[in-house]
């Protein structure tokens, strides 16, 4: 069985876990109404989504 010969140093493994960041959600604005919404969903004031309409709102 593998077993590390040294201890992980402290640096070494915050080093590892530097990418372990948030990312912020994408925002876009809405081409239908100007809206701020989330890239890749529907608008949540208008419903569009592609320029189609696909919720009642």
């Amino acid at each position: 069985m593998a077993v590390p010969k040294r201890k992980t140093s402290r640096a070494r493994r915050d080093k590892r876990r530097a990418n372990w960041k948030v990312k912020l959600p994408s925002i876009v604005t809405c081409p239908q109404c100007g809206e701020a919404k989330l890239s890749h969903r529907a608008c949540r004031h208008c419903g569009y989504y592609k320029r189609r309409q696909v919720i009642e709102v």
